[in-house]
């Protein structure tokens, strides 16, 4: 892609992309409530890579973290299909944490906080605001895997409710318990107060 085609690609609203990331969800809990565990994860497959494929039509880009997350929801939830076995889907949200912690905290240690590749567009930090929020992101994905070890090994009825509402709801708190930091380390705002 060119630098130019880069400056003009479209970006989506956050409504629609609020709706993109929370459409599939929906739709998880609504087969599992109206069917199974099976049918929730079938249709939650069709409506991810629906939402993926839009998604691409509407900005001609898919994020890394989406590539990433299709490529796992694809393995595990073709192999729960297969096999009939809700364990691989159970587990791949703990596999998606663990992964994006490790390259959080591995791009961290080889001093390229990866954060900044996947907001780098949105937001606009100094190197020391990308750090600290590249590794608090990392601590808080290997928080949330091993949370939903504890639920899917020792709650397991409660897994569903977990998955679509705790886990989202503790990733919006988390998000909007950043913006402090954010606001600190914002370059814009470092510039404006050194002019």
């Amino acid at each position: 892609m060119t630098e130019s085609e880069t400056k003009t690609r479209k970006k989506l609203s956050p409504l629609v992309r609020l709706a993109f990331d929370m459409g599939p969800l929906l739709v998880f809990f609504i087969g599992y409530s109206f069917g199974d565990f099976f049918i929730a994860t079938a249709t939650f497959m069709v409506a991810l890579f629906a939402a993926m494929a839009a998604s691409f039509i509407l900005t001609r880009h898919l994020p890394i973290m989406s590539i990433v997350s299709g490529i796992i929801v694809a393995v595990f939830g073709g192999l729960t299909l297969f096999l009939h076995d809700e364990t691989f889907f159970r587990m791949k949200p703990t596999i998606i944490y663990a992964l994006f912690g490790s390259l959080l905290l591995g791009g961290l240690m080889l001093g390229k906080p990866l954060l900044a590749a996947v907001l780098g567009e949105a937001v606009d930090l100094t190197e020391e605001g990308w750090k600290l929020l590249s590794l608090r992101w990392g601590v808080f994905f290997f928080g949330l895997a091993l949370l939903n070890e504890i639920v899917r090994l020792w709650l397991p009825d409660y897994w569903v409710m977990f998955k679509v509402f705790g886990a989202t709801a503790l990733t919006l708190a988390f998000a909007m318990s950043q913006t402090p930091l954010m606001l600190k380390y914002e370059r814009n705002k470092d510039a404006g107060e050194t002019e």
